[in-house]
């Protein structure tokens, strides 16, 4: 049966390709992406799955389904196909929206022999206010046994962790005044996002190693002879676990708070993009993927990964069970979001990983439907990384 989920695979290549080569080429920004919804729903549709669009009123979220004759799990696979400004697919997700249809298409040719039901999910956005987050929130996982989503990368890499995150903005409003002839006039707000630079600067030595502070200043003045009425910064504080990340959030906004104290400027705090939980990877789902990858014949797969970011693919890995690991594209090493990492994606390498990722993801879709002994274990598991 696994060999039989291959070829359907590989019967879909030039599919597949044709496919991620167009969304590649016509890149589209979050919430934007009516190109890439489009050509990846009628792919599902012209197999079968029946497609709901405008999923929590976004318009280019989807969800594509095909139920199966016979009782089973619910397998889902992510879609992600948003760019990034300028750099277009810098981060692979024409890769990713294709591998997660092919697989989804591959082993719902199957479903009415063994039972279950197969679910894609377009999730529009993942570079900004993901929408995996709201999806998480709002039930739509709550009839999935199980997510998977794979990403493109230099190499093979098993599903590991991702950064909490919260995106946070300092508003500060002082009072302008001429800078020369009466400074004593003002008040600065600018000064205001300087010292929260500054005690953030001093707070990074008692912070553990995974965490992560780093911001901008998106707003300062308008003259130099002006004193500044109003600035901003803008910030991401990251750390490896969500209730690490809330004390130390706490700890940034009492910097800024502490600034505004001491320049007299008043201070509105928000967040200005949707926050991410850390990736919860399921060890026993991951183990079944990487399995599936070695069946398939790719050999050299890598531990997870030490460096890592913030995923919105962490919330759902909070509410269902899930993997996120990497495929290799590449035989020399990448860095993310450049335009070497997006010219990659339309290699023949890339275009061969297309077929491994998708094989390998359907693979495991077909081993927790036809072995109920490891979807009780992923879901033992689950629960106890939960509690």
């Amino acid at each position: 049966m696994k060999d039989l989920i291959i070829q359907e695979v590989v019967a879909l290549k030039s599919t597949l390709i044709e496919t991620s080569d167009f969304i590649c080429n016509n890149p589209e920004l979050g919430n934007q992406e009516f190109k890439a919804m489009e050509k990846l729903t009628s792919l599902l549709k012209s197999h079968g799955f029946s497609i709901e669009t405008n999923i929590l009123n976004k318009p280019t979220a989807f969800r594509g389904t095909y139920i199966s004759k016979k009782p089973g799990p619910s397998i889902a696979y992510l879609c992600e196909y948003d760019a990034l400004p300028g750099t277009g697919h810098g981060c692979g997700h024409n890769m990713i929206g294709t591998m997660s249809c092919g697989a989804a298409i591959a082993l719902s040719k199957m479903l009415d022999l063994i039972g279950g039901k197969v679910v894609v999910l377009g999730t529009p956005a993942e570079e900004t206010d993901g929408a995996k987050v709201d999806m998480s929130q709002n039930g739509i996982f709550k009839d999935i046994d199980v997510a998977m989503i794979l990403h493109p990368d230099d190499k093979n890499h098993e599903s590991g962790q991702s950064l909490a995150m919260d995106a946070i903005q300092f508003d500060f409003r002082g009072k302008s005044s001429h800078a020369a002839s009466s400074p004593h006039e003002g008040v600065n707000a600018l000064d205001g996002v300087l010292l929260t630079f500054t005690g953030i600067n001093a707070l990074r030595q008692h912070i553990t190693p995974d965490a992560r502070i780093h911001g901008i200043i998106t707003e300062g003045g308008k003259a130099a002879n002006v004193i500044p009425d109003r600035a901003i910064a803008q910030f991401y504080v990251r750390a490896g676990k969500k209730r690490y990340l809330k004390e130390l959030v706490e700890k940034v906004k009492n910097i800024a708070r502490g600034a505004a104290l001491m320049t007299g400027a008043t201070l509105d705090i928000s967040n200005y993009e949707i926050s991410y939980d850390d990736m919860n990877t399921n060890k026993v789902l991951s183990n079944s993927y990487t399995e599936n990858l070695k069946y398939i014949g790719v050999t050299d797969i890598f531990p997870a990964r030490s460096n890592y970011g913030s995923l919105d693919m962490g919330n759902v890995s909070n509410v269902v069970p899930s993997i996120h690991p990497y495929i290799s594209i590449s035989d020399t090493p990448l860095v993310g979001h450049t335009t070497e990492f997006r010219d990659a994606t339309r290699t023949d390498k890339a275009h061969d990983a297309l077929v491994k990722g998708a094989s390998a993801l359907a693979l495991t879709g077909y081993d927790i439907i036809v072995d109920k002994e490891l979807l009780l274990r992923i879901k033992k598991e689950f629960e106890i990384s939960i509690s």
